[in-house]
């Protein structure tokens, strides 16, 4: 695999064996089936995605959680899930068990069913895979392809906090209080899918994705799919109390926030002003989409911070 990332792999080996309208090109969060069914399918492994001694159950709860992100982001509505799990041969029965709650506790939270799935023993690492199902009308799905120049751009909840609570899952972050380095950790231990925005942006919003390899990475995917560029401003970027002092950069670049990412035109401003207090859930608009290609990241100064990109497996 020298020289690919993960997304030059799947449009070398897997888009030829993708050639169907449901697909989407494989240039999206889900494929849509008969216009009604959204799918998407997400792994998470130990070492990559998680910690190896993160609590059982709070994995359990992170994998249904990213891949219900994938969902919110394009307005559908969860119904079911597959779970694939690759657990090393001396896996204990309290951990199993431990997972097995962490499962319990998500499907009733969000309302889903566990349908089926599969189950083998590993040599290691632990490598869980989740598939989701979810309810939406595709003629009106969120998709990546749908930016219009002229959208601005607007992301939920605030960045870079699940990269600063994995530094303090490994002890790197240094004079952090008690409280703020919880709240961290928490944010990269249990993301929040933002299905209630995801169904209400509906109508209000052309395109959309969650952000799970970084702002930067993942607003690129949004511009290569539409065809567009994006402008965003560092300073708008928005920042938890806990994150306060971190880098505009690193926010940008970070990944793990599953908030949902989209643009919508500027006549939705009041309506998505409205939406955010509703919810009680920060919506920020950090730039505008525009003609050609590519993502600008401006500094204070105006000047564009280069050299950004998001998180890329095999790279």
């Amino acid at each position: 695999m020298a020289g690919l990332d993960e997304f030059s792999l799947i449009k070398r080996l897997f888009l030829p064996l993708a050639a169907v309208p449901e697909s989407l090109g494989l240039s999206d969060d889900v494929a849509l089936i008969e216009g009604r069914w959204a799918i998407t399918a997400d792994a998470i492994v130990a070492g990559v995605h998680f910690l190896p001694d993160d609590p059982a159950d709070l994995i359990a709860r992170k994998l249904i959680r990213v891949n219900l992100s994938d969902l919110a982001a394009k307005g559908a509505e969860p119904r079911f899930l597959l779970l694939t799990a690759c657990f090393p041969r001396e896996t204990s029965a309290e951990w199993l068990d431990r997972f097995a709650s962490g499962l319990k506790t998500d499907c009733a939270h969000f309302k889903v069913a566990l349908i089926g799935g599969d189950t083998v023993a590993t040599p290691g690492p632990l490598t869980l895979s989740l598939t989701a199902l979810g309810i939406v009308d595709g003629t009106s799905a969120l998709l990546r392809s749908n930016a219009r120049s002229g959208d601005n751009i607007w992301v939920s909840g605030t960045l870079g906090d699940a990269a600063l609570g994995l530094r303090v899952a490994k002890g790197e972050a240094i004079g952090l209080s008690p409280e703020h380095a919880g709240f961290l950790l928490d944010r990269y231990r249990l993301p929040q899918p933002r299905l209630a925005l995801g169904r209400r942006l509906i109508g209000l919003a052309h395109a959309a994705m969650d952000v799970s390899d970084g702002l930067i990475g993942d607003l690129g995917h949004i511009c290569a799919a539409s065809g567009k560029s994006a402008t965003i401003e560092a300073e708008l970027l928005p920042r938890s109390a806990a994150a306060q002092g971190a880098d505009l950069a690193a926010l940008a670049a970070g990944g793990d926030d599953y908030e949902v990412l989209f643009t919508a035109p500027p006549a939705a401003d009041a309506q998505l002003a409205a939406l955010s207090v509703e919810l009680g859930l920060p919506l920020t608009r950090i730039g505008r989409i525009g003609e050609g290609e590519g993502v600008r990241l401006l500094g204070p100064d105006g000047a564009e911070i280069a050299g950004l990109a998001g998180y890329r497996h095999f790279s």
